[in-house]
């Protein structure tokens, strides 16, 4: 799942992941997948997972256990304090575990240094996964791996402080012009409108509200320096600089839900790890979760995901295919989605969420109109330093920011054609 305190970063690939895994030939090293092969009951698997917390490891061990029961297998959830420089690691070491967690960011690394065991074409219901998933985690045109689950922004209001400033649902923005005002109407008393973090995972819906993105659809190109993308960072400047709106470090949190939590933020933008947070550690406050406001060029958000990656050097990989079925079936996310909040990945299982969750609705209706992520091979490094570049939008010139973004992408993805 990409968890509330962890997506903000999870473009930031160490050098010894980014230098282990991109550093090495499909041809050999690591897309080498002539290990012998075990089959039959007995095998021991290792599963290697960034977990958002207690109920996400257990659910993740009870799942591999049911199926480790039924198959006579054995395997090992292994929890990972930093995934992408473990897995970096194990992969120059030539012993990775057998499955593990590939966040989006970083797929497009591990595929092409050959890390990645493609299993996508054994999946018979594979459309059955949204498009968007589907795309982001193909590699050379192939689906490499299964997305476990899927995410999406909306915007997240404290209904007291909304009634407090007299406003009805009849106000909820749906439009840019009507969020600005919103949020200037909410700020006072130490409160602050909008509260977000600085960051492409959630300012980046922006721009496909605008009519754009950072690349052109079939990433061969950068587009990061077109006018809606302009657009969209001048109207966030505006926010910041009449005060309406802040980043999370501004009001002394950590993250969107924190600024919510604590009473510090009266709007903020987040996905649906938010619901099980505040659940968590603040279940009285009140909130509701509304569809992003739409922008010149209609509505918009992002998609997230990790998917279930298996090592190319695994010596299981016919068992690990087997335990991502299980892992990704219908019935299984809804678990997970029961467990620890994430949304389900399957349009089948998406839709029973919807059903069973109608608190989440906005979430769910953002899939249609998602922006997958950019997964251009060392793009990572790129976003990192747009992410830099945007904590300082309120003084910065979006035109510049947006023309060094431009010009860092261009020579990452004229290398990866």
């Amino acid at each position: 799942m990409a968890t509330s305190r962890t997506l903000a970063t999870a473009a930031v690939c160490t050098a010894v992941a980014l230098g282990a895994v991109t550093g090495c030939s499909s041809s050999g090293g690591f897309g080498d997948t002539s290990a012998k092969q075990s089959s039959g009951a007995g095998q021991s698997l290792t599963v290697l997972i960034a977990s958002s917390g207690e109920a996400e490891t257990a659910a993740v061990k009870a799942a591999t256990a049911a199926w480790a029961q039924r198959t006579g297998n054995t395997v090992t959830v292994q929890i990972a304090s930093n995934i992408n420089q473990q897995l970096g690691q194990a992969f120059a070491g030539g012993n990775p575990p057998d499955l593990f967690y590939v966040n989006s960011d970083q797929f497009a690394n591990y595929a092409k240094g050959g890390s990645l065991y493609a299993y996508g074409e054994q999946i018979a219901d594979a459309s059955d996964f949204s498009e968007q998933l589907r795309k982001a985690f193909s590699h050379d045109g192939r689906l490499t791996c299964l997305p476990k689950d899927s995410s999406t922004l909306a915007l997240a209001v404290n209904t007291t402080m909304w009634q407090q400033a007299g406003l009805t649902e009849a106000d909820y923005p749906t439009t840019w012009q009507q969020l600005a005002d919103d949020a200037a109407k909410l700020t006072k008393d130490g409160v602050t409108g909008l509260v977000t973090a600085p960051d492409y995972q959630r300012l980046g819906a922006l721009f496909k509200q605008a009519g754009s993105w950072i690349t052109n659809p079939e990433q061969t190109a950068m587009t990061a320096d077109a006018p809606g993308n302009r657009q969209a960072l001048e109207y966030v400047q505006g926010l910041l600089k009449a005060g309406s709106a802040k980043y999370v470090a501004d009001v002394d949190a950590g993250w969107g839900g924190e600024a919510l939590g604590k009473g510090r933020a009266a709007m903020t933008i987040e996905g649906n790890w938010l619901k099980g947070a505040m659940a968590k550690d603040y279940p009285n406050v009140p909130y509701k979760v509304l569809p992003l406001p739409a922008g010149p060029a209609g509505p918009g958000t992002l998609a997230f995901s990790n998917c279930w990656g298996i090592a190319a050097k695994s010596r299981h990989q016919a068992a690990g295919v087997d335990l991502v079925k299980q892992l990704t079936s219908a019935d299984q996310q809804l678990e997970f989605a029961k467990a620890f909040g994430v949304m389900p990945s399957r349009t089948s299982a998406l839709a029973t969420y919807a059903e069973k969750y109608p608190e989440s609705k906005a979430w769910v209706d953002g899939v249609a109109h998602a922006q997958p992520p950019v997964t251009v091979p060392g793009f990572n490094q790129v976003l990192t330093q747009f992410n830099t570049d945007l904590q300082s939008l309120r003084t910065a010139d979006p035109a510049a920011v947006l023309a060094a973004l431009q010009r860092n992408g261009e020579q990452v993805v004229k290398n990866a054609r």
